[in-house]
């Protein structure tokens, strides 16, 4: 993960809605309403942005720009069925930047 990518996860989990939205998104099911059967079978863990954006107590729009801010940071990944758009956590994206952020943490306070 290049430097660049480290610092736009880092700057997307700075703003307290998205540290929570990629929280509340660890556990859907306990989180949000039930979302469609059919979704969950395409894309399992899927919450609608509409959803989301009734949670978060926020604009649609604004709930958006934060959900394509911590997909490009790889944080989430996202499928459209019919005309929403639904999110989940990018697990594989999360552990390789704590994996990353960890070793790099670490080899800095060896330089110490």
């Amino acid at each position: 993960m290049a430097q660049d990518d480290k610092l736009a996860v880092l700057k997307a989990l700075s703003n307290e809605t998205r540290l929570n939205i990629l929280c509340w998104l660890r556990d859907p099911e306990k989180q949000f309403s039930p979302q469609p059967a059919d979704v969950q079978t395409a894309f399992p863990g899927g919450v609608c942005v509409g959803s989301i954006q009734e949670k978060a107590g926020l604009t649609q729009s604004v709930i958006s720009s934060y959900l394509a801010a911590m997909q490009k940071a790889g944080l989430l990944e996202s499928r459209r069925c019919g005309q929403w758009t639904y999110y989940r956590r990018n697990e594989q994206g999360i552990a390789s930047f704590l994996n990353e952020l960890a070793a790099q943490v670490q080899a800095k306070t060896d330089l110490r």
